[in-house]
Order: structure tokens, then sequence, then C-alpha cells
């Protein structure tokens, strides 16, 4: 729907839940450019989805990585995180299909949902 915002789009991708992998295949290249049009920011680098998180504090980059953990542990899908000074950077990819899923995209969304909470940068 071309009406939707880009917000709208967001928080119905992150109403997903992360599913298991087992018998699915990686999405191609195009499949996951087509998905990142949902997604501002994220790039495709390195067969993974990443972003860098920005923040006034280290200590709110930490409680974003630490909040992002616990939604992760909840989906059972876990990004790769560094935290440096003020930053964050959020990598996903589905080991197990050495590729991306929908579970990337759906954990990439949360991950924007939880920025827009905790933002104080």
């Amino acid at each position: 729907m071309h009406s939707e915002s880009i917000s709208d789009r967001v928080r119905k991708l992150a109403s997903g839940k992360c599913g298991p992998c087992k018998y699915t295949k990686p999405l191609t290249v195009g499949e996951a450019r087509e998905r990142l049009r949902d997604l501002p920011g994220w790039v495709l680098q390195s067969g993974s989805l990443q972003k860098e998180f920005r923040f006034k504090s280290y200590l709110d980059g930490l409680d974003f990585a630490y909040s992002l953990g616990k939604i992760a542990e909840m989906e059972n899908h876990h990004p790769d995180l560094f935290i440096g000074w003020r930053r964050v950077k959020v990598g996903l990819s589905t080991h197990t299909l050495k590729g991306l899923s929908k579970n990337d995209f759906i954990m990439a969304a949360k991950s924007e949902l939880e920025y827009s909470k905790t933002n104080r940068g």
C-alpha cells in the first residue's frame, strides 16, 4: 500500500515473530534488496544486514544493546552487536542458512522500534 508510511511498515514487520529456518532457503540478493526498502539506513554488507545506531552517551548505547539482547532471546534470533563510544552497530544474518532470512528483517524492524523508544541522541 503506497499510502502506508515507512513507520507503519516497520511496525508491521516488527510485529512478526521469528521462526525456525530448518527447511528455509536463504533470500536472494534481489529479495533482500526489495525488503530493505522498508528499513531506512540498513545496508547489505558481507552477507548480512547492518546498521549503526548513534546515542548521546555510551550508557545509552549499552541500554539499547541490552534491550536488543532481551528481544533476541525472546525471538531466538541473535544479532551481532558491536558497542562503541555512543554507537551500536547491529549485524543480522541467519547462520544456519549462511545467508539472510525473513527473521533478519523482523529483527531489524524490532531494532528500529527499540531505537525509537530509547534513542536519546
